[in-house]
């Protein structure tokens, strides 16, 4: 490793400041360092300055990652760690991304005080969610449900299902448990009636692509089965919308070399939606992901996605 502190960008929320820790964790196990190897630098983004409005409205996904990855362009750090989910489909050029750690939890996970699950929610219930998928979902699900924007960071949307300003919300299950909060969980939504965010559960680490001594020293911890379902998902997303202004799930999963794509696209108060899926070995996985959502193209029409 170099003498110099190996400079990780991050946001300065604590799930993603977790997940920096995370990634110097496992860099100083694979190269056997001290932490004075590394510098977390805790980079401020127009996502977590704007707060009351949907990001769909100001700029969408980038509004997380574009501070950081000016800094990376800038090199005032090495690397970028996200959430895959945060990230859009089309990079800066010369950025790429370039490790993925093993992937947690894909779920959705439901957080109420009154009710076991979404479905024993009261009639009328008020939930809150900053996800237009999330927000589209639990409309299909419980149409007479009250959805309401519901911005921050999980410790502030903890505090305000704990204060009673919504009966319920939904958080990612891979945030609360690599943050020790698994006991706030009430119950999990399966995939096969509520399908992730596209890169859910998976932290990904972004670079730059001629900076050949950072990619060696972040092979060791890349997990490549994770790059794959997350390539295939990737490129499904890229297809459809590469921003938030779309209700999109799609997760792809592994098994014994073939990997299984679904996705879904939903209208925006969950009246319709189109699902479909596709399977194939692992090395077909970008044109599996693609397939997918070509498909999904064909049968909503021109008119399914312009209507909002």
């Amino acid at each position: 490793m170099q003498s110099n502190p190996l400079r990780i960008g991050t946001r300065g929320s604590a799930l993603a400041l977790a997940q920096a820790h995370e990634t110097r964790d496992r860099l100083k196990a694979a190269h056997g360092l001290s932490d004075d190897a590394f510098e977390i630098v805790v980079i401020k983004t127009s996502g977590d300055r704007i707060q009351d409005r949907p990001l769909s409205e100001v700029g969408g996904k980038g509004l997380f990652t574009k501070e950081i990855e000016e800094a990376l362009l800038d090199k005032r750090i090495d690397i970028a760690v996200h959430s895959s989910k945060d990230m859009p489909t089309v990079l800066p050029d010369g950025l790429a991304l370039t490790a993925f750690l093993p992937r947690e939890d894909v779920r959705d996970a439901f957080l109420s005080p009154k009710a076991k699950s979404l479905q024993e929610l009261p009639h009328g219930a008020v939930v809150g969610s900053s996800s237009l998928r999330r927000q589209a979902m639990i409309k299909r699900l419980r149409p007479d449900i009250d959805v309401v924007m519901y911005r921050g960071n999980l410790q502030t949307r903890l505090k305000k299902l704990a204060d009673g300003a919504v009966d319920a919300t939904l958080l990612a299950a891979a945030g609360l448990k690599r943050l020790g909060l698994e006991a706030e969980i009430t119950s999990m939504l399966a995939t096969d009636e509520f399908l992730p965010a596209v890169g859910q559960g998976a932290i990904c680490i972004e670079s730059r692509e001629d900076d050949a001594a950072t990619l060696e020293r972040l092979a060791p911890i890349h997990d490549p089965e994770t790059q794959i379902r997350l390539d295939a998902e990737r490129a499904f997303l890229g297809v459809l919308d590469g921003s938030c202004r779309t209700p999109i799930g799609g997760l792809a999963t592994i098994s014994d070399g073939n990997l299984c794509f679904k996705g879904i696209v939903l209208k925006p108060d969950g009246s319709a939606c189109h699902e479909a899926e596709a399977s194939g070995p692992v090395e077909k996985a970008v044109s599996i992901g693609v397939s997918v959502a070509e498909a999904l193209k064909e049968r909503m029409g021109p008119g399914f996605l312009a209507d909002h």
